[in-house]
């Protein structure tokens, strides 16, 4: 393994991913490398997750579209909550989930992909409610609050066009839900768009972040490649002026 902070970040992944299925903890979809791994106990964590506190209080929660969340939207969905969730690799935007629009019965299946294009609305981020807790996915996480996704950086972007348009701010609680083996006891080397996390719910246990805040505003569009503004509108949306 190399020094290089990109080979450090990969190799944490590399380790989780290869553990978490080792252990026989990863859950559908399979194999969970290359992905925001779901894992059995997500349905624990999510519920850790939403007796906090923050989450108690929240009236619109932004959570990303993963396998493993799948059951912190459908909770919050029972709650009453709008949930605000992206569109796999954000290429159709923002969805927004009502539960007052959407049958009881359904909310599981709203909590699914297919299910929250059928039942969501989709809603451009200019138009969506203030948003009180922001939801990541993670394929690892330490004790600092530094966390990694699957390496794409669609959490990130995520983060970025919702306080681009001021829907959330640096005060905003972020939170994430991951196995206990996804806690990793290692330095997450972190690039200047990357966010920390100030709550990690697993099956066991809540962490709460002992590291700095790390709160980057907006999209950084000269880091952007074209292949990322080609596949995200929003993007493009965002960028033109600074890219012209």
């Amino acid at each position: 393994m190399g020094n290089h902070p990109d080979q450090l970040r990969q190799a944490v992944r590399e380790s989780v991913w290869r553990e978490i299925e080792e252990l026989g903890v990863a859950d559908f979809p399979l194999p969970a490398r290359g992905r925001i791994p779901n894992f059995k106990g997500a349905e624990e964590a999510a519920r850790r997750l939403i007796s906090l506190p923050e989450a108690a209080s929240a009236r619109v929660v932004f959570v990303n579209p993963d396998s493993p969340q799948a059951p912190l939207r459908r909770m919050l969905l029972e709650k009453g909550v709008l949930v605000v969730v992206s569109t796999p690799r954000i290429s159709s935007g923002f969805i927004l989930l009502d539960p007052r629009r959407i049958p009881r019965g359904l909310y599981h299946w709203a909590s699914t992909i297919k299910g929250m294009v059928k039942l969501g609305e989709k809603v451009h981020p200019s138009a969506l409610p203030r948003i009180d807790m922001f939801i990541a996915g993670s394929v690892a996480v330490n004790r600092m609050g530094a966390r990694l996704g699957k390496g794409e950086g669609y959490s990130e972007l995520e983060y970025g066009i919702l306080t681009h348009y001021d829907r959330l701010n640096e005060k905003t609680p972020i939170a994430t839900t991951v196995h206990d083996i996804q806690v990793v006891d290692v330095d997450i080397p972190l690039k200047p768009w990357d966010f920390t996390v100030d709550i990690v719910a697993t099956p066991t246990r809540v962490l709460r972040r002992e590291g700095p805040l790390r709160r980057p505003r907006g999209i950084m569009c000269g880091l952007l490649d074209a292949g990322k503004l080609r596949e995200i509108g929003l993007l493009a949306e965002i960028c033109r002026g600074d890219m012209a």
